[in-house]
């Protein structure tokens, strides 16, 4: 994605909203693994063992992001 043509302005509240965004999927993505190894020990492996998998990637992507965002927030200053 193309950060030059957003403004400054725009680049804050969008790496405000995406810092939001990333700490809930984090928290989200912790408790998936919780209950996976707790319904795992409960109930053998299931599609909620595997869960999570799916998750960490997109939170790795949207960590990317951020970096970019900050990239070009730094490179405007």
């Amino acid at each position: 994605m193309a950060f030059t043509t957003y403004t400054k302005q725009e680049l804050t509240k969008k790496l405000k909203t995406q810092k939001k965004m990333f700490a809930i999927k984090c928290v989200v993505i912790v408790l998936m693994i919780f209950f996976s190894i707790f319904s795992t020990i409960e109930n053998g492996m299931s599609f909620h063992t595997f869960l999570p998998l799916f998750f960490i990637p997109m939170s790795i992507y949207m960590f990317i992001e951020m970096k970019k965002i900050k990239t070009e927030l730094v490179s405007r200053k």
